[in-house]
């Protein structure tokens, strides 16, 4: 979606219809044409200067998704051992001769190249209306806009390219809805504030929120980067000034990454509310990261790709929808993400519940590979005080894309008649945080309160999500929806997320739905952060200590070192519940290779649990503690709170209670992980 084009006002040539054109081209999966039905108000002039960004088809994207199945598998010995941008490259981006081919596609259509990207993904050009209808077989016409006061242009059909050019998604070609923020709400919007906890005269500051959702929390985000994609310049002041006025200091380094020609500079005229709320709440919820990133610019392909081929945030925020929807440019992008361990939250949108008939979701809030954050209206235990009650927000935005995305499989269970989603597209939010307009911020050289959106929301989640993988200590959670979604079918739900269960969002559009209920809705998804108990959800619980470990097939037993024996060699079994020492395991991930791994000693002595061999079956014993690879495991978190464990000499082996067995002294191996119950161990 461009903006900011430079018209050269010319007369308007003859209409040239693309249809034969394009029926000799198959057309790319895009929405950028003009609907059925719009009025059409004439032909964009032939020399006005367009700017379009290609996005290139992945390569080898059926093994890129088995790949993504396997990294958010908590059971794959592949589990969160995500790709570098150069491994993303070299297996699943275009090889360098088809990405040379396109360049040479748009030269030789007279479009001028202006960026290229590491990660061979995307192609920038600038051309005039007249090449690029040749190049995209289309024409480019205005339209009236249906709601607004103003024209937009559209292409008459789907754009396409010639046979064997490897193009997804042209972006650039359609300003029906410009990036726009989803949205910044003041106190006049209709809905109650609670105005009565936040410490600044009510208002909430970005503080009171980390202390409501991370209360007694010593991390920072230490080490951590948040990402925020802008579509407009900010104040440096507005900046300073929030954390001088509120008497905090202000320590993350503010670095700006401007794209697309824009020149990061909010002149006069300049609303820069949006993008300094972003940073104020990002910074307020991790105010120890290493930097925040602000990637300005006018395309969202340009500003996304330059956030993956960077890959220097693993939380990214987007406070901005657009239409139309276009995920054939955007979506490549964002399994790049997932890929490289990074997520992307976006606001869900403020205006309440979604119909297709008024109130449409805003992309990418409801693409299935980015974090959907709604609004609640929070209460705390006084002004600034830890967290006490919460209820939807009027408007938070949610129920089901009607951009016709599919439902993600990671959604698929938790459907139901109750919630009142689809069985087969897209539902949000996935999560949601405080957004009601209770909020105190600076923008525009003035600071006040009475702010409010979802706007709030992603960024808050942002960074929380910095909170977690600081705790994770370089080990990237990645996409959190599918650990989320685990967490909320898992008996930890109540205790790592604060579950909203009353109020709704509904408007003119929608009056009956969403409402609030148990366990997830479309109105506030999962519910809101609780503290450290997701962050170790998250990041997986720091266990450096003594524990039991339980398996699922038989609760009643505990990992026993037989007979209590320190002898070399001797069998670990499970054993009914005794008590001794021989039933206690001290974890500890100090010098364990692979970072994040524990070495797993019996309580009363140096002598590690091992694993004998790399072979399927192979006896899992008592050895002298000795820094091998058989006695370091990943202690990998599962679906049902419980964890699954493999020995770094073989990844693919999980601890196994042998032939699933329920008699005292069953002996325990290492076995092709199978998800099986005598695999799954509670850890207490």
């Amino acid at each position: 979606m461009l903006r900011n084009l430079r018209v050269i006002p010319v007369l308007l040539l003859p209409l040239i219809t693309s249809t034969a054109l394009a029926q000799e081209h198959p057309s790319l999966h895009t929405h950028m044409a003009a609907p059925t039905g719009a009025r059409f108000m004439g032909r964009m002039q032939k020399t006005q200067r367009m700017q379009v960004a290609m996005t290139l088809q992945l390569r080898n994207e059926t093994q890129l998704d088995a790949v993504l199945q396997r990294l958010y598998d908590p059971s794959s010995p592949d589990y969160r051992h995500f790709l570098s941008v150069a491994e993303f490259t070299e297996q699943f981006a275009p090889t360098t001769a088809d990405y040379i081919k396109v360049v040479d596609y748009a030269t030789a259509h007279g479009l001028t190249v202006t960026s290229h990207h590491a990660n061979r993904l995307v192609v920038e050009v600038e051309g005039a209306v007249a090449d690029i209808e040749v190049a995209f077989h289309v024409n480019m016409q205005t339209y009236q806009h249906p709601t607004e006061n103003r024209t937009y242009f559209a292409p008459d059909v789907e754009p396409s390219v010639d046979t064997g050019v490897a193009v997804s998604g042209i972006s650039g070609l359609n300003n029906y809805i410009t990036p726009r923020p989803m949205s910044l709400r003041h106190a006049d919007f209709n809905q109650v504030q609670a105005n009565a906890t936040g410490s600044q005269g009510g208002q909430f500051l970005g503080s009171d929120i980390r202390a409501a959702y991370a209360p007694g929390v010593t991390l920072t985000g230490a080490g951590q980067a948040v990402g925020l994609l802008e579509f407009g310049p900010y104040r440096t002041a507005d900046i300073t000034n929030y954390f001088s006025t509120i008497g905090q200091p202000l320590n993350v380094p503010i670095i700006n990454v401007l794209l697309n020609g824009v020149s990061g500079v909010c002149g006069t005229g300049c609303d820069d509310g949006e993008e300094a709320v972003d940073i104020q709440q990002a910074i307020s919820m991790a105010p120890g990261m290493k930097a925040l990133y602000v990637y300005e610019g006018t395309n969202d392909v340009s500003i996304l790709n330059r956030m993956a081929t960077d890959n220097l945030a693993k939380q990214l925020s987007c406070s901005f929808g657009w239409l139309p929807a276009d995920p054939s440019s955007d979506e490549p992008i964002f399994k790049e993400f997932a890929a490289q361990g990074q997520n992307m939250f976006v606001a869900s949108g403020d205006s309440g519940a979604f119909t297709s008939n008024g109130n449409p979701v805003f992309y990418p809030a409801d693409d299935p590979f980015i974090t959907s954050v709604g609004g609640t209206d929070l209460t705390t235990n006084g002004a600034g005080g830890t967290w006490k009650s919460e209820t939807t927000w009027i408007g938070s935005g949610g129920g089901t894309s009607t951009n016709n995305l599919p439902i993600p499989s990671y959604q698929a269970p938790v459907i139901t008649s109750a919630n009142a989603g689809s069985t087969t597209l897209r539902n949000l939010p996935d999560v949601a945080a405080e957004a009601n307009t209770d909020n105190y911020f600076c923008a525009n050289n003035t600071c006040q309160g009475g702010i409010g959106g979802t706007s709030l929301a992603a960024p808050r989640w942002a960074g929380f999500l910095a909170l977690a993988n600081q705790q994770a200590a370089g080990k990237p959670i990645g996409f959190v929806n599918p650990t989320l979604y685990n967490i909320g079918r898992s008996s930890a739900y109540n205790s790592d997320l604060h579950d909203v269960t009353s109020g709704n969002n509904f408007n003119t559009h929608s009056p009956t739905r969403f409402a609030a209920v148990t366990g997830f809705d479309l109105a506030t998804g999962w519910g809101a952060p609780n503290g450290q108990a997701l962050i170790n959800a998250l990041a997986g619980n720091n266990l450096n200590g003594a524990h039991t470990l339980t398996p699922q097939n038989v609760t009643s037993f505990r990992l026993d070192d037989l007979f209590s024996s320190t002898a070399t060699d001797n069998t670990i079994d499970v054993w009914p519940v005794n008590g001794t020492g021989a039933q206690s395991w001290v974890f500890s991930n100090v010098n364990v290779a692979p970072s994040g791994n524990y070495n797993i000693a019996v309580s009363y002595g140096p002598f590690c649990m091992t694993a004998a061999s790399t072979a399927n079956g192979t006896a899992v014993n008592l050895q002298p503690c000795n820094g091998s690879s058989g006695q370091s495991w990943q202690v990998a978190a599962a679906s049902n709170g419980n964890y699954v464990l493999h020995p770094a000499n073989n990844p693919a082996l999980c601890l196994d209670v042998r032939n699933a067995g329920t008699t005292a002294g069953t002996v325990v191996i290492g076995w092709d992980c199978n998800g099986g119950t005598n695999e799954s161990w509670a850890i207490n």
